[in-house]
């Protein structure tokens, strides 16, 4: 299985709405079908050997092998996702993403922007269900694991405030609040830190009183909207 390529573009071309490059890897001249940004990026090299880095989907059929070359991971990942749905074809999945983002297509499906999905040219409105359907939990779950990484990443790399944290999580424990409602906190936390948004979360006034105060004024909240 080819999960991806490194190699010199010998020559790009359109054919119809489809985008293809040649790319010279070794010797070996792969033709890949691609996304018209990947086309604009390459050309705007100023380098006369224009090397390229590709993540591959292969779709063998009885009568073809196809590439299908994206700059990301993410990219090519989305379009294995999206080819997988009962119905769709790769032209689909390559349609929708040459004329949106991944991020713009993420936050249709979140979203419910059925009129986003459907605005590609072949999704109509059953297609456009069935997408919503079937990926929603998935790009949800992304999202959250995407969360969780930032916030361990932005603790490990201030570990003050990693240490302020759990001292707090201590004392929020000590003080009887339930262990669930506190998992729930920190990360809205970490967030408000993070945006800095708060007067109370300027940079020299970070300590444990000013956010076990926050935390515990959030906690309240939290508490006053469940009861009403």
């Amino acid at each position: 299985m080819i999960s991806w390529i490194k190699g010199e573009l010998v020559c790009s071309w359109q054919a119809n709405n489809k985008f293809y490059i040649l790319i010279n890897c070794q010797g070996l001249g792969y033709e890949i079908q691609t996304l018209e940004s990947v086309i604009k990026n390459v050309n705007t090299k100023k380098t006369p050997l224009k090397e390229i880095i590709l993540w591959l989907k292969h779709i063998k059929k009885e009568d073809s092998d196809m590439l299908f070359g994206f700059i990301s991971k993410d990219q090519r990942d989305f379009f294995i996702q999206i080819i997988n749905i009962k119905g769709i074809g790769s032209q689909i999945g390559m349609s929708l993403l040459n004329k949106f983002s991944l991020n713009e297509i993420n936050n249709a499906i979140t979203n419910n922007d059925k009129k986003l999905i459907s605005s590609v040219q072949g999704i109509g409105q059953k297609m456009t269900d069935r997408i919503m359907l079937e990926l929603k939990s998935k790009v949800i779950i992304k999202q959250i694991e995407k969360e969780k990484l930032d916030e361990s990443n932005f603790l490990v790399e201030n570990n003050e405030l990693n240490s302020i944290l759990k001292d707090i999580d201590l004392t929020l424990q000590s003080l009887n609040y339930p262990k669930k409602e506190i998992k729930d906190l920190f990360p809205k936390l970490i967030k408000a830190i993070k945006d800095k948004n708060d007067s109370f979360l300027q940079k020299d006034s970070i300590s444990f009183e000013t956010l076990l105060k926050e935390a515990m004024n959030f906690l309240e909240k939290n508490s006053s909207n469940l009861a009403q």
